[in-house]
């Protein structure tokens, strides 16, 4: 990963973290890592652990960014979920996926919030 993509995921993950909080959300921590994957934010709205991947879009030359959570990054985050929820004793715990798309249109971003993106993956 380029440093300027490096810096341009990491502002992207701040204004995803503000944009959740201004939705309700209380952010937990960000770039929990295991050796599976980077859960990019983990948050609670009410009574739900969301794990949240975050992913920006210059362009979508290449697709819309909502498009680059495939299933084979769902199925590292879903195990780096399952070890974050073992550790912390919330195997009861009501949880879910959730993607924060920001896409790039008119030089300006536009925030999409996709709520249970995807399902657990044991």
């Amino acid at each position: 990963m380029s440093k300027e993509n490096y810096s341009s995921g990491k502002i992207s993950e701040e204004e995803a973290s503000s944009f959740l909080e201004a939705q309700g959300y209380q952010i937990l921590l960000c770039n929990y890592k295991t050796r599976f994957a980077e859960i990019d934010i983990v948050a609670r709205e009410k009574n739900t652990i969301c794990f949240v991947e975050v992913k920006f879009r210059r362009s979508a030359r290449f697709g819309f960014a909502q498009e680059a959570v495939t299933p084979a990054k769902q199925a590292k985050i879903t195990k780096a979920a399952l070890s974050f929820l073992q550790e912390n004793n919330l195997m009861e715990v009501r949880s879910r996926f959730d993607v924060v798309a920001i896409n790039l249109q008119d030089g300006r971003k536009v925030f999409h919030l996709i709520r249970d993106a995807f399902i657990l993956n044991e």
